[in-house]
Order: C-alpha cells, then sequence, then structure tokens
C-alpha cells in the first residue's frame, strides 16, 4: 500500500529475493521523513500499518537507527518484501514483519510508542480504519503519535481534480475503497482518546495527518 495519489503504479519484483518497489516511494520518503523527525521519540519503537513493499520503513530505519521498527501487512508477498528489503540493508533495528490486519479487534503486538501508516485509509475498506484508530488507542502510551500519510477529502478544501479521478479508479476497484473524509477520521480517532495535531500539506495532493494519544 505505498502507493501515493498520481503514483498508483503497482509495485514490482526488483530482483529474485522477492524485493518488491513502489514507484511513488523514492518520490515521497524524504519529505515524509522530514515530518516525522521531530514527531518521533529518540528511542523506542515504531509499529508501521501497512507497510507494503518494506521501502518505506528501511528508509526510516537507516535515517533514525536509535529507534526499533516494527513492519507489518497482511499480505504474505509484502512481508517477504519487507523481510528481503531490510535483509539487504543489513538493518538490525527492523524486527521480522507482522501479520496484522488492521481491522482485526486484536493485533500480535500489544505495545508501540508510535504508530505510523502510510497509504492504506483510501486502499482499504472503512474497518480497516476503525480497527486502525482503536488499535491505536490500545498500544499507545500518553502523548505516543500516529502518523497517517495519504490523500483526503476536507469539508472546506476542494478536492483536486487528480484526486477525484483516483477516488472514481479505486471505488471501480473496489466500491468499499476510496477517499476519506478527514473531519470524519477525526472525529472517530477523537472517540479513541486520539487528539488531531497537524495536519501538513504534502506534494501530490496528500496530507501528513499527525493524531496524539490523549
Amino acid at each position: 500500500m505505498s502507493n501515493s495519489v498520481p503514483d498508483a503504479l503497482p509495485a514490482a519484483a526488483t530482483g529474485p529475493d522477492g524485493r518488491l518497489a513502489a514507484p511513488a516511494v523514492t518520490r515521497n520518503r524524504d519529505v515524509i521523513l522530514d515530518v516525522l523527525r521531530p514527531l518521533l521519540p529518540a528511542s523506542g519503537q515504531v509499529l508501521e500499518i501497512a507497510s507494503g513493499t518494506g521501502e518505506h520503513l528501511v528508509h526510516f530505519a537507516r535515517a533514525l537507527p536509535g529507534l526499533t521498527w516494527q513492519p507489518s501487512d497482511p499480505s504474505p508477498a509484502a512481508r517477504a518484501s519487507i523481510a528481503a528489503w531490510a535483509g539487504a540493508e543489513g538493518l538490525s533495528n527492523v524486527l521480522p514483519p507482522l501479520d496484522l490486519d488492521a481491522a482485526a479487534a486484536e493485533w500480535p503486538v500489544t505495545q508501540a510508542d508510535a504508530i505510523v501508516c502510510i497509504n492504506m485509509i483510501h486502499i482499504s475498506p472503512w474497518a480497516s480504519t476503525q480497527g486502525l484508530l482503536a488499535g491505536a488507542q490500545r498500544l499507545l502510551p500518553p502523548g505516543g503519535v500516529l502518523y497517517l500519510y495519504g490523500p483526503y477529502r476536507r469539508a472546506d478544501v476542494p478536492t483536486a481534480p487528480s484526486n477525484e479521478a483516483f477516488d472514481a479508479d479505486l471505488k471501480r476497484r473496489n466500491p468499499a475503497w476510496g477517499l476519506r473524509l478527514l473531519e470524519n477520521v477525526a472525529a472517530l480517532a477523537g472517540t479513541h482518546g486520539l487528539i488531531l495535531e497537524r495536519v501538513v500539506e504534502m506534494p501530490a495532493n496528500n496530507l501528513s495527518v499527525v493524531f496524539r494519544r490523549a
């Protein structure tokens, strides 16, 4: 799930070891890292939900070696790619990827100092967003950060034509997918003790959305 709005091309294999590559990652990983640096603690464990190819996570793990990174994805191919990327990079601060479905009532992890989720909410049913926010409430300590990245609708902001086209394409692929209204996500987050702290405009009509555990 590492595709961004105009970059919604499928991940492709890069070699026989199972590594996948998504074109959008090299275009957005550094701007995402710039937002994450001041948000994340100096040490602790960061859980990534829907790690996809694993490219974002290994980039962050290289840049922020004081943190332990826990990738996860429900896709076996994605988990194989994550493990292959971490192995190829020789990263000792990346844990083995977990089989984790955000919509599940229980996750195979019990704590995280921060949670990162990139480009999942629009390419998954609403139940996945509900599960993500409930899981963040269970796992995060007071003050812990939930970081979301991707395209959203906003009540008082016109939706970019590229996002409208992307939303239509998503709904053709799966009627349960599509761009979510940010206000709806924030309202649901509030019911789980997550306070919307910051929204950052990002390239290609994406947003960084920062919640903090009350």
